[in-house]
């Protein structure tokens, strides 16, 4: 992997991190505040977004609409995988702070850890050693919450790093060959296919007098986040870009504190520290890009005999 690419992989996470940490505090005032539903928050933020994104290809980079069926399959599979995490995700935010559910949700690189190992990707020393120091500052941040914590909220929540952790493989696979903006509409729309009917289906509720700003600034939330974090998984590959998303965190707490108001104990400031030294380690990392193995539980998502570089010059 050239330097440029790789600090082009971390800049892209880093700003997608940015955006996720964004997306509590807006889905929290949403559902807390302005009386919408979780499925409706997700359904919304969504679809929204699929639209905004096919909307902006069809007129201006109708060659990104173009995956081979494999690659179209693939992402299919994420977004439904991360469809079903959404809607855990909302849902338990109905029962946690915007704070302590993303305390919670950050644990998701080991789930992805776990998914890339099944795939043939042995993570490094140092990445273990990462993952270690991030499990550790978010028990440190959860159990520094002054206030009880719903155990179904943090069983949901879980449930919803689990799944974010499963769907960065699989698009990482897909990404070998197929350019970030593609995936990230593709995964986008199958996202929509499961939380759209789950809002109609489960869930038809609607605020009387609705204020949409904070559904509008989500969507706009959602749409650059997911950009940024399959151009980040492209370069840096799934894992490398799970650790740097973690930097998402300390926006939340941070907005969280200080719009909020939702106050952080001193165990909580020694875990966002032990976060920060975590995010601050991948200047470490040796510079390697995402496997491309044929092996793996996930080898049917690269059609044979595709050269790598098929989509070079719409990068």
């Amino acid at each position: 992997m050239s330097k440029g690419g790789r600090d082009k992989g971390i800049q892209a996470a880093l700003a997608s991190a940015l955006f996720l940490g964004l997306a509590p505090i807006f889905g929290r005032q949403a559902i807390g505040e302005f009386g919408f539903s979780p499925l409706a928050v997700v359904a919304l933020r969504t679809s929204l977004a699929a639209i905004l994104l096919f909307i902006i290809f069809a007129i201006f980079k109708r060659p990104f609409l173009f995956i081979y069926p494999a690659g179209f399959i693939g992402c299919m599979l994420a977004g439904v995988i991360n469809g079903l995490g959404s809607i855990l995700y909302y849902q338990s935010l109905q029962n946690l702070s915007a704070s302590v559910g993303q305390l919670l949700y950050s644990l998701y690189p080991i789930f992805v850890a776990l998914w890339l190992t099944l795939d043939g990707e042995l993570p490094s020393r140092l990445t273990i050693t990462r993952i270690v120091l991030a499990t550790g500052a978010a028990i440190l941040l959860t159990l520094g919450h002054t206030t009880g914590i719903s155990r179904i909220g943090a069983l949901m929540m879980l449930g919803a790093a689990a799944l974010y952790g499963l769907h960065l493989p699989i698009n990482q696979r897909v990404l070998y060959d197929v350019p970030a903006p593609t995936v990230t509409l593709y995964t986008l729309l199958a996202m929509s296919a499961v939380v759209v009917p789950a809002y109609f289906i489960f869930n038809r509720q609607w605020p009387a007098n609705p204020v949409m700003w904070p559904v509008a600034a989500l969507t706009l939330v959602t749409f650059l986040s997911r950009l940024t974090l399959f151009m980040g998984v492209k370069h840096l590959g799934g894992m490398q870009t799970a650790l740097l998303g973690l930097a998402e965190l300390l926006v939340t707490l941070s907005l969280g504190y200080f719009w909020l108001g939702e106050k952080l104990t001193l165990l909580q400031w020694i875990g966002a520290g032990l976060l920060s030294i975590t995010i601050l380690l991948v200047q470490f990392e040796k510079s390697r890009p995402p496997t491309s193995s044929r092996g793996g539980w996930l080898k049917w998502l690269r059609p044979p005999g595709m050269p790598s570089d098929i989509w070079g010059r719409f990068d």
